[in-house]
C-alpha cells in the first residue's frame, strides 16, 4: 500500500485535492472537519494519509510516507541534505510564497544585504548585542546569511505572525514567507532589493527511502497532465 500525505485543512488541501483531481485520482476527506480520515479512487492500492504540511517532510525522510504534497520552503528547512532523502515529481502551480528578508521602512538607507550588514555592526556596537532577525526559518535564513557575507546578526525564533516582531520590539528585521508582499507594507517593511531567500511553491515530493513502488500512482497522474 502506497501513502500519499497531503495537507489535512485549508485552501493548500482543497487545492491538492483539485489538482490531482484533474488527473484523475480523487481524493476525498471522510466523516467532520475534525476527523482526519480519507480515500483515493481512481488508482489501486493508494492510502491517504492527512497531515499537517510541516510534518509532511519528516514523513517522507522516515519513509513513513511514499508521496506528499509541501511546499518547497518546508523541505529545504526542515531536512538537512534533503535530496538524499526526497525528490520532487511534480511542481503544482499553487502555493506560491517567497522567503524574503524584511527590514523596517523606515531604514531609508538600507536597500540590500550589504546596507545590512553594516547596519548590523553599527548596531552591536552601539547596543551591545547583536541585530536580531527573527524567523521560523532558522537554516535557510542560516545558510543565505553565510553565503551573502552577513556575519553580525542573531536569529530570533518566531512561529507565527513573524511581521509584528520589528513593531513588538522583539527583532529589528524578518524573514519570512509572502506571496504578494501586502502583510509586509502593512506592517511597515520594506523587501531588501536582493533579499530573496527562496521561491516556494507546493510540490509533489516521492521519498527516496520508503518502500514501496509508486510507479502506478506517477504515471496515473502522468498521463492526466
Amino acid at each position: 500500500m502506497i501513502k500519499l500525505g497531503v495537507p489535512s485543512k485549508g485552501r493548500l488541501m482543497q487545492e491538492t485535492f483539485d489538482w490531482f483531481c484533474a488527473r484523475n485520482v480523487h481524493l476525498s476527506k471522510s466523516g467532520s472537519d475534525r476527523e482526519y480520515v480519507g480515500r483515493v479512487d481512481g488508482v489501486a492500492d493508494v492510502e491517504l494519509v492527512l497531515l499537517s504540511a510541516g510534518e509532511i517532510p519528516r514523513e517522507l525522510a522516515a519513509g513513513r510516507l511514499h508521496m506528499g504534497v509541501t511546499g518547497t520552503d518546508l523541505v529545504h528547512e526542515k531536512l538537512t541534505n534533503w535530496s538524499d532523502a526526497v525528490e520532487p515529481v511534480a511542481e503544482m502551480g499553487f502555493g506560491f510564497a517567497d522567503l524574503i528578508i524584511a527590514v523596517p521602512a523606515c531604514w531609508r538607507d538600507v536597500t540590500c544585504l550589504h546596507d545590512l550588514d553594516a547596519v548590523a555592526a553599527r548596531f552591536r556596537a552601539q547596543h551591545g548585542f547583536r541585530l536580531r532577525v527573527a524567523t521560523k526559518y532558522h537554516r535557510l535564513v542560516r545558510q543565505f546569511m553565510k553565503a551573502e557575507g552577513v556575519a553580525d546578526y542573531q536569529l530570533v525564533d518566531s512561529q507565527g505572525a513573524t511581521e509584528g516582531a520589528v513593531k513588538n520590539e522583539t527583532a529589528e528585521a524578518i524573514a519570512d514567507i509572502t506571496s504578494t508582499g501586502a502583510t509586509i507594507e502593512a506592517n511597515h517593511l520594506r523587501i531588501l532589493q536582493d533579499g530573496l531567500v527562496l521561491k516556494s511553491q507546493a510540490t509533489l515530493w516521492h521519498s527516496k527511502v520508503a518502500e514501496g513502488d509508486c510507479r502506478a500512482l506517477i504515471a496515473k497522474i502522468g498521463a492526466g497532465s
